[in-house]
């Protein structure tokens, strides 16, 4: 039958499922309508998803500051995963760098663009450690919440993202229970899954970038030249091998299910500096300058004899801003 014959059939069947839900068309919201369980496999529906992939750009472009090369891979990687009506896997991309640097940022930024009801789109999923996996006696519990969660939501709507927050701070092993939605088939425990989209965040190897960004420095290298090959592999490796880490020993990135490492650099004085003028800028107030230097100077840099980088980023500037008002 024709998509053209399906969405004639479509009231009649309706009726049929409302008054006979089939087993097993559950999510974690409850039964599904015939429109999601349609989605689900045909793979046509879009549900939520109304991606303005050019105002992310120019959004990107004015407020996220310091980070060129994590604008132009998080940009590339989603434009080609968006265009492609027919992904053969879920776009999957991991966001690493220290804390302060705008990985948590970037993340915010992307949902009103990807979603047309923003963080309240039903199809937005947030993970976090301290919140939703709290208690390490309870990991295998957790396991088997995890993978129905993403199984039932996969279920209501193939275009759905999954945000993992301080993959540093999740128990070790616990997200390896979705491996079977990221890799490359057609379908998965029933679920079509391919047009799914999973960030993972975390602080994992931000010591490795910010020596190796600081190495460039010494090197009178400037640091816009620093490219992904330069990062990627010490990254991974201090990401697989840290035992503290959610991603130790991971079949995620042992099987090279991760299509984009996003690093973020570690940020400048100059850098901080714009973090300061926007933070007052948003308060309705004048970016005076001497304002926005005492700001800066209050924040520590790293290495402490030369203050060359921040050591939190633009992470402190909402809390310091106050005290030079």
């Amino acid at each position: 039958m024709d998509w053209e014959g399906g969405r004639l059939l479509l009231p009649f069947l309706q009726v049929v499922f409302h008054l006979y839900p089939p087993l097993g068309l559950v999510s974690s919201s409850g039964p599904l309508d015939l429109s999601s369980w349609h989605c689900s496999f045909s793979g046509t529906c879009e549900c939520d998803f109304r991606p303005d992939l050019a105002g992310l750009e120019c959004n990107l472009a004015v407020n996220l500051v310091g980070q060129q090369l994590a604008r132009e891979l998080l940009m590339k990687g989603l434009k080609g995963f968006v265009h492609n009506p027919s992904p053969e896997k879920p776009l999957v991309m991991s966001f690493h760098g220290s804390s302060g640097t705008g990985k948590t940022f970037v993340g915010s930024l992307l949902v009103p663009h990807l979603f047309r009801s923003g963080l309240r789109s039903p199809y937005v999923h947030h993970f976090s450690p301290v919140v939703h996996f709290p208690h390490a006696e309870h990991i295998e519990q957790y396991k088997n919440d995890l993978k129905n969660w993403i199984q039932g939501n996969l279920t209501r709507c193939g275009r759905s993202l999954f945000i993992f927050d301080d993959m540093d701070r999740m128990h070790p092993g616990l997200v390896d229970v979705i491996i079977p939605f990221l890799g490359p088939s057609w379908v998965v425990f029933g679920t079509n899954y391919r047009k799914a989209i999973f960030i993972f965040i975390s602080n994992a190897g931000g010591e490795q970038i910010n020596q190796i960004t600081l190495d460039f420095w010494r090197a009178h290298k400037d640091r816009e030249e620093i490219s992904l090959k330069d990062l990627e592999a010490s990254v991974y490796k201090a990401a697989f091998e840290n035992p503290q880490n959610g991603f130790w020993k991971s079949g995620i990135i042992d099987q090279h299910l991760i299509d984009f490492l996003v690093p973020f650099l570690p940020l400048k004085q100059h850098h901080v500096k714009r973090c300061v003028a926007s933070e007052l800028i948003s308060r309705d107030l004048e970016p005076q300058p001497d304002v926005i230097q005492a700001v800066a100077d209050s924040i520590p840099y790293f290495p402490a004899e030369l203050k060359v980088f921040s050591a939190t980023g633009c992470k402190t500037v909402t809390s310091r801003v106050p005290f030079f008002l």
